[in-house]
């Protein structure tokens, strides 16, 4: 048995008919989870691994009429794998040609947004407003799996707009009897948006009373995080968003943990562990999603999705501030490179938890 079928083990099978067999993934983010961030994440996976990578939210309303794979949100790199893009709306046909489009883009797998709580998605009827129907949620699932033989998965929050698990649990059954594979639930409601803790107890409920996959999403921001989530809910994968953008080598952690096999850029290189490690980890993550920023979205798109990228992750820095400061200043990449190379020649120290909520 080799190495990563031993860590299978570890967690639930319940997801290996449909190829995933590494506990931990990334969740679709808007505005970070594109080609840039999914190829850095990508080179920490242990060789033979597999997990569903999502796409940013994409609108199905807007899909049909743009060219897919020739979009910022749509690029793709030949490499990548499991690609699962996540699609956003109610309409029959729209979500038809939506992921008619995708299919031949390369998805293998579709997932539906009803946790976003913006108030666009509210006023459109989709996102987490859905939550508030049961039936219709239900029918937007129909709607996504009688138009294609793909796993269909569905990304939600906890009971939408109450906390009421029986609510919940109804709500999810319903999802799954109208196609849905599997169901990632993500404990903090509506109104909390990113306030509060996410809770946990929700996602093993649900774990406890359901026969198909439950994945957990909500407030991972080390790998000990994803262990004890593992631990307290049984979920059959952990999802991190903005925990594992900040910390993409969680998933050389996690593999080193298990004596598992790592590409080769990996394998004389023990993987960071303390505070000064992980710093100089992320400074050298931030020069190459820099690069591919470049490569993929020009300097002026490119240059607003690293400086979104850092807001959005420096804060587990301590000095991450000022490295938002130098990426403002920037004006372009020749004088970012320079000035993240000044930034970390001083050794970075980077915090295990921020108050930022997941």
């Amino acid at each position: 048995m080799s190495s990563l079928e031993t860590s299978r083990s570890t967690h639930n099978e319940r997801l290996a008919s449909y190829g995933i067999n590494f506990p931990l993934c990334l969740a679709p983010m808007v505005g970070l989870t594109h080609i840039a961030l999914r190829l850095v994440v990508r080179q920490y996976l242990p060789l033979g691994a597999e997990v569903p990578w999502p796409t940013e939210m994409l609108n199905s309303r807007r899909l049909p009429n743009e060219k897919v794979g020739f979009t910022p949100e749509t690029f793709r790199a030949d490499e990548e794998t499991f690609l699962m893009p996540q699609i956003l709306g109610n309409d029959e046909k729209a979500i038809r040609e939506s992921i008619k489009r995708l299919e031949i883009w390369g998805a293998q797998g579709i997932d539906i947004n009803m946790g976003c709580p913006v108030q666009k998605a509210l006023k459109h009827n989709y996102g987490v407003a859905l939550m508030g129907d049961p039936q219709y949620a239900a029918d937007v699932v129909r709607m996504a799996t009688q138009s294609t033989k793909l796993p269909v998965s569905v990304k939600l929050r906890a009971a939408g707009t109450s906390s009421d698990f029986q609510y919940l649990l109804d709500f999810v059954t319903g999802l799954h009897e109208s196609g849905a594979a599997w169901i990632c639930l993500h404990p903090r409601t509506a109104a909390q948006k990113r306030r509060g803790s996410a809770d946990w107890s929700q996602i093993k409920t649900l774990r406890e009373a359901v026969s198909f996959p439950v994945v957990g999403n909500g407030d991972i921001q080390t790998v000990q995080d994803v262990y004890q989530m593992q631990e307290q809910t049984g979920c059959d994968l952990v999802m991190s968003g903005r925990g594992l953008a900040a910390r993409p080598w969680m998933l050389w952690q996690m593999a080193e943990d298990r004596g598992l096999e790592l590409p080769e850029a990996l394998r004389n290189r023990e993987a960071p562990r303390t505070p000064e490690e992980e710093g100089a980890e992320y400074g050298r993550c931030l020069l190459q999603f820099s690069e591919l920023c470049e490569k993929y979205f020009g300097e002026d798109l490119g240059l607003r999705k690293v400086r979104f990228y850092i807001r959005t992750t420096s804060v587990w820095l301590q000095f991450g501030h000022t490295l938002v400061s130098l990426s403002t200043k920037s004006r372009n990449f020749e004088e970012l490179r320079n000035n993240l190379l000044d930034f970390f020649k001083v050794p970075q120290v980077m915090h295990s938890y921020t108050e930022l909520r997941q």
